[in-house]
């Protein structure tokens, strides 16, 4: 095996070409004894190599050279031929299968692939029989610098106290580099600041960014912009580089004490002014942020007409009455009000070096103001029994800005609906005007003004008790009904009776029951007072018979233990009953009268059923009867004629009739109006009579509305016209016309001297007319 080594021109490094020689050369035989005897040889491989080395990024324009590989038992007469297989073989790598010579055809990067495996193998081209089998190698991609640091982050955001120490960590920053760590220094980095001096540093290896300058000020700079560069080639000349900017903010810290912009603030204030209104704010300052800049405002002096309170928005300080302010008291109020911060860092301040004080002067201005009554209310007591006229306390009122002024006093009436009560204007005394009394309303509320002036007001709640006096007797609380059994024994109590009274007095009720002296003579019953204010109500004797006397009065005497003493009398009513011989009641009253008459349940509940069926069948019929009359008008109104139109189907004098009338005179709305009667009876005008038809007829023919005008007339002055609308058929004949009237209104009473044997000469259109009328005529005679 010969090992050859070749300088390529034009690269950087040395490249070492390994030829492997296998050829004819003496073997190196191992013998020994096998355990059958048989001897074994072993021989060593006619050619060996382990790997190639290739460097990246070729630049050149012809393949790149790899190696040589060569089997000793090519004799170099074309009989070998060199195969090779594995990762890119065939497309990266190429190899000269009759010299064995191996080629990279492209350009490669130790990035994406830093090592390939391939086979080869020697082939006898004649028989294609392997003179050498496949073996593997290696070709290993050597790295050059070809890429920058880059960095993890880009911007990097960081932030550090304000007046920290120098040295103080920051943030640490790191840069990567895809060059082979393993082989040279193209991927060892080194930090450095490009700008962000000489507030802070980087730490060359590790890329850790510390504070420079000390007392950083983030009232002075907030906000710092540094770059970082990141060199591989451990930073020497002609390595490569990346950048990123790191944003470092500096973070605050209570360095700054609050500040009152002006020593002395002064407010003008109304007297009038209520409690709880605001009387002004304060704005102390501070540079700082946050809750470094929170603040608390506090007053100083010992006083409790003001406070003070923070408005956490915008930290100033809300000054607030808590009491009414008065000017004839106290015109001017000065306070002494104190700001400091709620957090404080004990690290860089004391205590007392963060707090400052301001004068606050508070001016009162005087406002005209109402009457003040004296007392917030008042409370007054009288007696339901007091007169009119009696006067049950006073009210006073004063003026502050004038002590001597005058005052009016009078009532709300809209608290005293009633005017139960009165009060003298000037001195403010309250009078009674009506009687009270106490079981009707205990309390009365009511309002009293003060004027001044006649212009300002001021009110006063007055609080009047009606006192109690015994005006009211007692009477039976919840009982007036007792029952007694027909067999009760005497000395029986057959009721427990208590008493109330409308009165309230101080040592409470106290009651006493008697019997009526005027029922104390042949009593029945007798009354026993238990001393607990009630009474039981006891027999007297023994038996009691309900068919003698069901029911028995019992007055009773109440008397209260009051002063003056008041009494009445109150009526018990006992009712009889028939009892078994338990005591226990089984009818009383008006069931031993249904008893007595002999009638049982079943016979009342019969009578109520029959009642019933009685009062159903009176309802049936009286529907019935109703429905009938309903129903009786349509019947009749069949036969009636005044709803029934009679038409009769009359010719005209035909087309030399021309003057007959006007129809559109018949269209008159007017006229039509005219001509309607009442409908509610039969007129007598339907049928005129047989003198008025000849009148009219001898009349001269007018016009048809003036003859319609002297109808209705006509109608209106008979005498027999009915009293309601009816209809009324009219017939009338122009002038000129040869034949007279052919209404059949006027036959009525004239048929039979009637003679139609003219109707004949009157033309074929009235033949048909004249074999009616005067055919019948000659048949008759």
């Amino acid at each position: 095996m010969t090992d050859c080594f070749s300088t390529r021109p034009g690269l950087p490094f040395l490249t070492i070409t390994f030829t492997f020689v296998i050829g004819t050369a003496p073997h190196r035989v191992h013998t020994g004894t096998a355990g059958d005897g048989l001897s074994l040889r072993r021989s060593k491989r006619g050619w060996m190599w382990n790997q190639f080395f290739l460097l990246e990024e070729y630049t050149g324009s012809d393949d790149q050279y790899v190696g040589k590989l060569h089997s000793d038992k090519d004799r170099e007469d074309g009989t070998v031929r060199y195969v090779l297989t594995g990762e890119g073989a065939g497309t990266i790598f190429v190899i000269d299968e009759n010299s064995g010579d191996l080629h990279a055809t492209r350009r490669l990067d130790r990035e994406e692939k830093a090592s390939y495996t391939l086979s080869a193998k020697a082939v006898d081209k004649l028989t294609g029989r392997d003179l050498e089998g496949p073996s593997q190698f290696t070709i290993k991609i050597h790295d050059i610098n070809d890429n920058e640091p880059k960095f993890t982050k880009d911007p990097y955001i960081a932030s550090v106290q304000e007046m920290a120490d120098v040295g103080t960590f920051v943030v640490q920053v790191t840069a990567t580099d895809a060059d082979d760590s393993t082989y040279g220094n193209s991927a060892k980095v080194v930090y450095s600041i490009l700008q962000g001096q000489p507030y802070f540093s980087v730490e060359p290896e590790t890329g850790i960014i510390r504070t420079a300058l000390p007392n950083m000020n983030r009232e002075v700079r907030e906000h710092y912009q540094v770059v970082i560069q990141a060199k591989d080639m451990a930073g020497q000349m002609g390595g490569l580089s990346g950048t990123t900017t790191v944003n470092i903010t500096l973070l605050d810290i209570n360095n700054n004490p609050p500040r009152f912009p002006q020593g002395v603030y002064q407010f003008t204030v109304p007297e009038s002014l209520e409690p709880g209104s605001t009387i002004g704010m304060l704005k102390a300052t501070d540079a700082d942020t946050g809750k470094n800049a929170e603040m608390e405002y506090t007053i100083m002096d010992d006083q409790d007409m003001f406070q003070i309170s923070t408005k956490g928005i915008t930290q100033e300080g809300v000054i607030t009455l808590t009491k009414t302010l008065d000017y004839e008291k106290r015109k001017i109020h000065t306070l002494r009000v104190q700001v400091e911060n709620v957090y404080l860092d004990p690290r860089f301040h004391s205590r007392e070096s963060f707090r400052d004080t301001a004068t606050v002067k508070v001016v009162v201005e005087d406002v005209d103001e109402p009457p003040v009554f004296k007392r917030p209310a008042y409370i007054m007591e009288v007696k339901e029994n007091a007169e009119i006229g009696t006067i049950i306390g006073s009210v006073s009122a004063v003026d502050p800005d004038c002590l001597f002024s005058v005052n009016r006093y009078l009532i709300d009436w809209r608290t005293d609906m009633d005017h139960v009560f009165n009060i003298h204007p000037n001195n403010g005394s309250v009078y009674i005007s009506r009687p009270l009394d106490r079981e009707e309303q205990a309390w009365h509320n009511i309002s009293v003004q003060a004027t001044e002036n006649n212009s300002l007001m001021s009110h006063v709640p007055v609080y009047v008790r009606v006192l109690d006096v015994n005006d009211n007797a007692p009477t039976f609380d919840n009982v007036d009904e007792a029952f007694v059994c027909e067999n009760a024994k005497a000395g029986q109590r057959i009721q427990t009776v208590s008493a109330s009274d409308a009165d309230q007095p101080a040592g409470g009720h106290r009651f006493f029951f008697s019997l009526a002296p005027e029922a104390s003579v042949n009593a029945n019953f007798t009354v026993r007072d238990n001393k607990d204010n009630t009474a039981s109500v006891v027999t007297v004797r023994s038996g009691y018979s309900r068919v003698q006397k069901s029911v028995y009065l019992v007055p009773v005497v109440i008397a209260d233990g009051d002063f003056p003493v008041q009494s009445s009398t109150n009526t018990l009513t006992v009712r009889v009953c028939s009892c078994d011989r338990d005591g226990n009641m089984k009818q009383c009253n008006s069931e031993a009268f249904t008893l007595a008459a002999g009638l049982s349940t079943g016979a009342l509940v019969a009578i109520l059923l029959c009642v019933i069926i009685l009062l159903m069948i009176v309802v049936l019929f009286t529907a019935l009867r109703s429905q009938r009359e309903k129903m009786e008008p349509l019947i009749i109104s069949k036969e009636d004629v005044r709803d029934n139109v009679v038409s009769y189907n009359d010719e005209g004098g035909g087309e030399e009739d021309t003057q007959a009338f006007d129809i559109g005179t018949l269209r008159n709305p007017e006229v039509i109006e005219d001509t309607k009667h009442r409908r509610d009876i039969i007129p007598d005008s339907l049928y005129p009579s047989t003198r008025r038809l000849a009148a009219t007829a001898a009349r001269d023919n007018t016009d048809v509305q003036d003859f319609i005008a002297q109808r209705l007339q006509e109608n209106d002055s008979d005498p027999a016209a009915p009293p309601y609308d009816s209809l009324a058929t009219y017939a009338y004949e122009g002038s000129g016309s040869v034949a007279e009237s052919l209404s059949s209104l006027e036959s009525v009473s004239s048929e039979g001297l009637q003679d139609y044997n003219y109707l004949s000469e009157w033309g074929p259109r009235f033949k048909k007319l004249a074999d009616m009328y005067g055919g019948e005529e000659s048949e008759d005679s």
